[in-house]
């Protein structure tokens, strides 16, 4: 019982710590992983050696996917491939669809692009499309944020669930496919709420049309914009699949040379280099560190460093001993999956960041999987997706993809948390529920 008090006294310092003092989270999990160890009785050696391990461990495993992840997504927002990719979805879906189709743009764009970015970017084609359609602004805004929302916390390579799925030992390709469905019919129930809860919402802004800055805008070919997402998908999956104890696609070199280029270090190269032909041209600028590589360089470095101090944060927690405390709550219960959902629903409420929430949930959950009955690899891949869905909700005013989306809409704050905050609600439960649905009728 010390223990979780102590656990719990540790998680009300890396709130109070960033929410209310607005201190980096990195070194806020640093620090309190230490503040743990040391109260829970632990040796100066073990939490020594849980800081080396910790750090060590996670990031060989998963760091050089995040930066690949990020430069990929980089590449394709500013060589123009993300527009390319929202446009060709737009003409497949139709401009009388324009609720549907800035949805699907956005979880599309935001598998390989970073959240806020890809409402930056894909917001000018919204504001035009809604205006020429003549359906509510307020209600295409909401359908992008959720569409966006969803890829992001649940489908890699976004940053948040490669690092979960690393921090956790779940098959990545497992997460990739599972992710995209559940994601997917999560956004139906998501769909109907941005058209019902927006649809009185009048925006008083005065949306100027001015195409001819999309227009100008170099546009790679099609097939060559969707090549860096598509490649690395649809090889880390063949690959998961290859592995499974029936052998679908046999044995062999074939299949021995398909489970390394689908393994996601290599499987993620592929997309960094199919993105590097995405410029007009490409110089030796782009590559340099005040080029776009230099860019994307920046943008990954907070997310690994969190990711590493979480891994800190949940080799301690794991040294200490606390799983023992909590299997005789959970395990063989059936409900051990809510407990990842329930930590990373509050950790994002309270602190805002979709990623901090993920990366500290799976740290303060690695240790306990097989105390929850949640340590067979299918089961890994769901407490994955259980994270992701609880880090979804709720986006209010501690996330900056909250402003970015009330402030360049025009939407207020009220009409926000109206919309928007409880949207996340929404889009949160309903991907749970599949979740919980999937793993109690056990049909992965």
């Amino acid at each position: 019982m010390t223990l979780i008090l102590i656990l719990l006294f540790s998680l009300s310092i890396i709130l109070f710590a960033i929410v209310r003092l607005g201190i980096h989270p990195f070194l806020v999990l640093f620090v309190t992983a230490i503040i743990y160890g040391l109260l829970s009785g632990m040796s100066h050696d073990l939490i020594l050696q849980s800081i080396s391990d910790g750090f060590g461990g996670v990031l060989g495993n998963i760091g050089l996917l995040i930066l690949l992840g990020v430069i990929m997504g980089t590449f394709l927002e500013k060589s123009g491939g993300a527009l390319v990719i929202a446009d060709k979805v737009l003409s497949w879906i139709g401009k009388k669809s324009v609720t549907l189709a800035m949805m699907v743009c956005g979880y599309l764009l935001s598998i390989p692009v970073f959240a806020d970015s890809t409402f930056i970017m894909l917001n000018p084609i919204n504001r035009v499309l809604s205006f020429k359609g003549k359906i509510p602004y307020a209600v295409t805004t909401v359908a992008l944020a959720l569409g966006v929302i969803a890829s992001h916390c649940m489908v890699p390579p976004t940053p948040g669930p490669i690092a979960t799925a690393g921090m956790l030992g779940a098959d990545l390709g497992g997460v990739i496919f599972w992710g995209l469905i559940i994601s997917v019919l999560a956004l139906i129930p998501s769909y109907f709420f941005a058209r019902w809860i927006a649809s009185e919402m009048p925006l008083r802004v005065q949306i100027a049309i001015d195409e001819s800055g999309l227009k100008n805008v170099h546009k790679p070919h099609i097939i060559s914009s969707f090549l860096p997402v598509i490649v690395p998908l649809v090889l880390i999956i063949l690959a998961s699949i290859a592995k499974y104890p029936t052998l679908p696609f046999g044995e062999g070199p074939f299949i021995q040379l398909l489970q390394f280029i689908g393994s996601p270090i290599i499987a993620l190269s592929f997309g960094v280099g199919l993105s590097f032909l995405l410029p007009k041209k490409l110089d030796r600028q782009m590559l340099a560190s005040s080029g776009w590589l230099g860019e994307a360089l920046v943008m990954a470095t907070p997310v690994i460093l969190i990711t590493g101090a979480g891994g800190v944060f949940g080799k301690m927690l794991q040294n200490s001993g606390i799983a023992d405390l909590v299997s005789s709550y959970f395990i063989n219960t059936g409900t051990g999956i809510l407990l990842p959902f329930l930590i990373a629903f509050a950790l994002k409420t309270a602190q805002g960041s979709s990623t901090v929430a993920m990366v500290t949930t799976a740290s303060i959950v690695a240790p306990l999987l097989s105390a929850l009955g949640l340590d067979a690899e299918g089961l890994r891949v769901f407490v994955v997706l259980s994270i992701g869905a609880g880090a979804m909700a709720i986006s209010h005013a501690n996330d900056s993809f909250f402003w970015a989306v009330t402030q360049l809409s025009g939407l207020s704050t009220k009409q926000g948390n109206k919309s928007l905050s409880l949207g996340t609600l929404v889009l949160s439960f309903s991907a749970m529920l599949l979740i919980y649905l999937v793993v109690q009728l056990g049909i992965y």
